[in-house]
């Protein structure tokens, strides 16, 4: 989705450019902020004029850009508690969904009144949103990941050999789809074994690399540096050009058909949570380096990958051979 900046009042326009430019966020988290926000107004309009029944495609009619400040100044702690009752009734919207939306509108109207000066009391400082507990990812075990790569091994096949590098470097680095589809070749130094990530807020890291991604990386390279083309993208596609994300979205999905591992709603994402399970249950490593190497902003973040071993553990102990035993009584 585009943005149209004539359809927004300045202060909307003027957060929109703080997000991109000063917070240095992807255009799609900026995007998905603007659309929260813009709900919320056109929501706030209809209530305002007296609407008792406001329905979701009320929302698509009502324009925003003759808002001023003066308008935003007139929105209370009871106008945003009407919004979530709509998002509910109205909108069907989860418990995440809302509580993603209740978070959009606390960095605005925090903008608002610290950095925008537009507004003396911030609306949202007493809102009260239960956060969903978080549910436990969807991954991959060890053979299951082995069995997938094993859809695009052995191949001579050059499109092959790009797409099983594309999966082991899913699977063991921990990639989110916009970081690898963003891979240049300048992005690699093999003499180190390391490769530079842009990562979400054009953040870079450095992760190392392994055995299985410094061999599947040098046999792709020998594939790709025969294709003559000025495009610096590593992963190519067919027309020559940096690959696209649906591109990338078809190969595993593909893949996880051929592997027999298709119709449980896994995804490019749910690789990355493959290989963050995996590095945190089987390769014993620590939460704080899981955290590195997966960018992620908090540590909280990272510990659902604890919740994940707990969850395995669990198990573990009730599928016990001896789970079932107990103590004769005397009778």
């Amino acid at each position: 989705m585009k943005i149209q900046n004539d359809e927004n009042p300045v202060f909307l326009n003027e957060y929109i450019t703080h997000l991109s430019v000063v917070k240095g966020l992807a255009d799609s988290t900026v995007t998905g902020y603007y659309q929260d926000i813009r709900q919320f107004l056109r929501f706030y309009l209809l209530s305002r004029a007296g609407n008792t029944r406001i329905t979701a495609e009320m929302l698509t009619e009502t324009e925003i850009q003759d808002m001023t400040p003066d308008d935003l100044r007139k929105i209370t702690l009871r106008d945003i508690y009407k919004y979530y009752n709509f998002l509910a009734s109205e909108c069907a919207n989860k418990g995440r969904i809302r509580c993603r939306k209740g978070s959009s509108l606390r960095s605005f109207f925090h903008y608002l009144t610290t950095q925008a000066n537009l507004l003396d009391h911030n609306p949202t400082e007493n809102l009260e949103i239960s956060s969903p507990r978080n549910a436990l990812p969807k991954y991959l075990n060890l053979n299951e990941s082995i069995d997938l790569l094993e859809t695009k091994a052995d191949s001579e096949n050059p499109v092959k050999i790009r797409d099983y590098c594309i999966l082991t470097l899913f699977l063991n680095c921990g990639l989110r789809l916009s970081e690898l589809v963003a891979l240049n070749l300048s992005s690699l130094d093999m003499m180190e074994e390391k490769m530079r990530i842009i990562g979400k807020g054009s953040k870079e890291r450095i992760i190392y690399l392994n055995a299985a991604c410094l061999t599947a990386l040098e046999e792709y390279l020998t594939v790709r540096r025969g294709i003559e083309t000025p495009e610096p993208a590593l992963f190519l596609s067919n027309q020559k050009k940096r690959i696209s994300r649906r591109r990338v979205q078809q190969i595993v999905e593909d893949s996880l058909k051929e592997a027999g591992l298709s119709g449980r709603g896994l995804s490019t994402h749910k690789l990355r949570h493959t290989a963050a399970t995996l590095m945190y249950q089987q390769g014993g490593t620590d939460i704080l380096t899981l955290k590195s190497i997966l960018g992620h902003e908090s540590i909280a973040t990272t510990q659902i990958y604890t919740h994940l071993g707990e969850t395995a553990e669990r198990e573990a102990m009730q599928n016990s051979p001896l789970a079932g035993t107990k103590r004769k009584s005397k009778s």
